[in-house]
């Protein structure tokens, strides 16, 4: 693994948390997914060794740090198999934005939690009828005296179970064009009207997806985070970290599953050599090994550029990494499973979880044809064709 564009801290950030997700592995994942529990010691660990919250100010328990420290943390405990998808959500999104927008009572409320794993939050965004058409959200918010009314329904949204608060984005009226506006809202968890329900799935993780139902939600005035005309670009200062943080899990579990198949491959004899020894085998895990590499570097481009504050230029680069990042990932899984052959299905191996597990890199949090649509627009200049 080459690390020379990254800074001797960096290197050494990584080494640090390398070693902190070897204690735990990928054992101690799958434990925890068939007890139906949260990989509570390991969030804790790493939120003490002040690794969850990196990427926040320092004023308020944080690292200090920015996307690029974030996505080291993310990308070296997925490589160990103990990824926390709960990072993408509560410090990257939830914790950026209010570092960014939120009053100075929303940051002392909620970032010293957020930084030190004591809190967590999780991020609603996506409707049952509106998928990735944003423009179609419905859930809405509506003035009453001093407070806000939400009503609406989410899906997808991880963690909700665990988490204290929920960033809602919703949508209000503008009083001059009549058109609906994004906003985002801080609602706590026992929030009278605020009801979820869990959405089973196939997938094997420890963070359980739900759908959200909002009945008028009654919510102070103080629930808005940031300016009320500045939810577009309050959202998509959330939104970048999310995909720069999706490409980092992805490139994690790629090379996760692409090391236990070298090991594999290094030993498994069939005939006279190791079946590694083999270009049929060969060349294509080295094949995901550049495309991961790749993906790497354009991650790393997307934290460069977000840390800088080119929120334009780290739009397009999160865009492109979390494409090549979730396409190297399925790669790189798929490729696995077919070096171990049977052995790649079985349960002792625990790799063909990961089949399903690499497939969120591709569809969420948006649609590689949607990034492929961003690209031919805002890249290549192309018409629309919706």
């Amino acid at each position: 693994m080459s690390t020379d564009l990254e800074t001797e801290e960096h290197q050494a950030l990584r080494a640090a948390v390398a070693a902190l997700g070897k204690r735990y592995g990928r054992d101690y994942m799958t434990s925890v997914v068939r007890d139906g529990a949260h990989p509570r010691e390991l969030w804790t660990e790493a939120a003490k060794l002040g690794y969850l919250g990196v990427n926040l100010p320092e004023e308020y328990g944080g690292g200090g740090g920015g996307m690029a420290e974030l996505s080291i943390v993310l990308e070296e405990l997925g490589a160990a198999g103990s990824p926390l998808l709960m990072m993408v959500v509560s410090p990257a999104i939830c914790g950026t934005v209010i570092a960014r927008f939120g009053t100075g009572a929303q940051k002392q409320q909620w970032l010293p939690g957020l930084a030190d794993g004591s809190l967590t939050m999780a991020f609603g965004i996506t409707e049952p009828d509106a998928g990735s058409n944003s423009h179609r959200i419905t859930t809405t918010a509506r003035k009453d005296g001093e407070d806000w009314l939400l009503t609406g329904r989410k899906v997808f949204v991880s963690g909700v179970d665990i988490a204290d608060a929920t960033l809602v984005v919703g949508r209000t009226e503008d009083a001059r064009s009549g058109r609906l506006k994004p906003c985002l809202f801080i609602v706590p968890r026992d929030a009278p009207g605020f009801g979820r329900s869990q959405i089973d799935m196939e997938l094997q993780a420890p963070e359980k997806q739900f759908e959200l139902v909002l009945d008028d939600v009654r919510l102070p005035a103080d629930a808005l985070v940031g300016d009320e005309d500045a939810g577009l670009l309050q959202l998509f200062a959330g939104l970048n970290p999310e995909r720069i943080m999706t490409a980092a899990f992805g490139i994690g579990m790629g090379r996760y599953a692409l090391a236990r198949a070298v090991d594999y491959a290094k030993t498994r004899q069939v005939w006279k050599e190791p079946i590694g020894s083999h270009q049929a085998i060969a060349h294509p895990l080295a094949q995901a090994h550049i495309e991961l590499e790749l993906a790497r570097l354009m991650m790393q481009k997307a934290a460069r550029l977000y840390d800088d504050g080119d929120d334009i230029g780290a739009g397009e680069a999160a865009n492109m990494a979390k494409y090549a990042a979730g396409e190297a990932c399925v790669k790189a899984v798929d490729q696995a499973v077919h070096t171990l052959g049977g052995n790649g299905l079985t349960r002792e191996y625990g790799l063909a979880s990961l089949v399903t597990a690499a497939r969120v890199a591709r569809i969420a949090p948006v649609s590689r044809e949607m990034i492929l649509n961003y690209v031919s627009h805002q890249s290549l200049g192309l018409p629309k064709s919706y």
